[in-house]
């Protein structure tokens, strides 16, 4: 019989395919849509708009996406979502064939289904580790976390092969990414991760503002909102900001690239940081990179501070997001994990629609640099929450 580390090993192998094929789909989705939109849009307001109806079937469907699966279980919940994805790159792909911006919307809302569900894989891994080896929870989500990194490589070829592929641009690109999708259902058939009533056991539900009360809750979901919203904000504007400055398509899809390189990357070895210099430190440096990525953005309009102020914004994200998905795991108990889960991935999401909805205005009514400034209030409330915090579990040993 395989021991339990094999077990959770092989458990975690297969949620990092899965985040893989997640982000290959992502990442092209980010990269293309606004595009597709710009040149189907009625007007140039609204070309941000599929990516934003994609974040908002995300942000409507993640709290019962996660009860869902506290119900009936991570593997049945993540070929639902998978599903899904297959189904809405699809209707987004007769959508272009037809010239129909309403069809695209419809689409990319369907896709953000999948991406509801799959987004509680960092949280499977948890379960396998808590199940299996919990000395191996913040590495299993940091590991699962940097499967995203065939996104960042794999995306933007995807959407450079497939652009052209048929008569009309950009269609065989969603058809890809439907292909795409049932290959994750395929994977996702093969999970075996603890099951609902494992999920759920484990004492009495707290009221769900006794969660809320706790500093760590607070921050963990604070700094997981403003991590995706101001990484949003900024990523779903590049291509469109690139594009008016006079650069091609695949030096943008380069730029993307190599900030999803950078967003996952780090996974490989944030679970090491976390666990040597604490949850807290890792994340404040990656506040520290965010705003260093409003400098650079802010300094100059050239190839190299768009891919330098992305590749930093990419690192700063998956050091202040990964912490506070471990942050939030020692905030509550078994029983309390699918509406707590839930909970904070809404307000990630509903962050995001925020981010994604202004990108296309304020790029347009600003410009990309003065854009980036719009990102310091909500990173510098982050770093103070953080500071915040690290006083808190400084000052009560003290005090004991």
């Amino acid at each position: 019989m395989p021991s339990d580390a094999s077990r959770a090993r092989r458990q975690i192998l297969l949620l990092v395919t899965c985040q893989a094929l997640l982000y290959v789909n992502n990442v092209t989705l980010i990269t293309v849509n606004g595009l597709v939109g710009m040149a189907l849009a009625p007007t140039p307001l609204l070309a941000t708009l599929p990516v934003t109806t994609y974040i908002a079937g995300a942000a409507l469907t993640t709290l019962p996406a996660s009860l869902a699966m506290g119900r009936w279980g991570r593997r049945a919940g993540f070929m639902f979502g998978t599903t899904m994805g297959f189904a809405g790159t699809s209707i987004a792909a007769v959508g272009v064939f037809r010239s129909s911006f309403v069809l695209l919307c419809a689409g990319t809302f369907v896709v953000g289904l999948y991406n509801a569900f799959a987004q509680y894989m960092r949280f499977a891994a948890a379960d396998v580790a808590d199940a299996y080896a919990p000395e191996l929870k913040e590495r299993a989500i940091s590991w699962v976390l940097a499967g995203g990194l065939a996104g960042g490589i794999v995306g933007p070829q995807v959407s450079k092969l497939t652009r052209d592929a048929l008569p009309t641009t950009f269609a065989g690109t969603y058809l890809a990414l439907s292909a795409i999708a049932l290959a994750a259902c395929a994977v996702a058939s093969r999970l075996r991760i603890p099951g609902p009533h494992a999920m759920s056991s484990g004492g009495t539900a707290r009221p769900l503002k006794a969660v809320a009360a706790q500093p760590a809750f607070i921050v963990a979901v604070l700094a997981g909102a403003v991590s995706y919203g101001a990484m949003n904000l900024l990523m779903t504007a590049t291509p469109l900001a690139m594009k008016v400055c006079g650069f091609g398509y695949p030096q943008a899809a380069d730029v993307i690239m190599w900030h999803v390189i950078a967003m996952f990357a780090p996974g490989f070895f944030t679970g090491a940081l976390l666990r040597r210099y604490g949850r807290e430190r890792v994340m404040l440096a990656g506040c520290a990179l965010m705003f260093g990525t409003v400098a650079v953005a802010h300094a100059g309009l050239t190839y190299w501070h768009f891919w330098i102020a992305l590749f930093a914004l990419g690192i700063g994200w998956n050091f202040m997001f990964t912490g506070a998905t471990a942050l939030l795991t020692s905030t509550y108990r078994p029983a309390e994990k699918a509406r707590v889960q839930g909970i904070n991935d809404l307000a990630v999401f509903l962050t995001m629609i925020t981010s994604s909805a202004a990108s296309g205005a304020l790029l347009s009514a600003t410009g990309w640099t003065d854009l980036n400034l719009y990102s310091l209030p909500a990173i510098a409330l982050a770093t103070a929450a953080l500071i915040w915090l690290h006083w808190l579990h400084t000052r009560r040993p003290a005090a004991a």
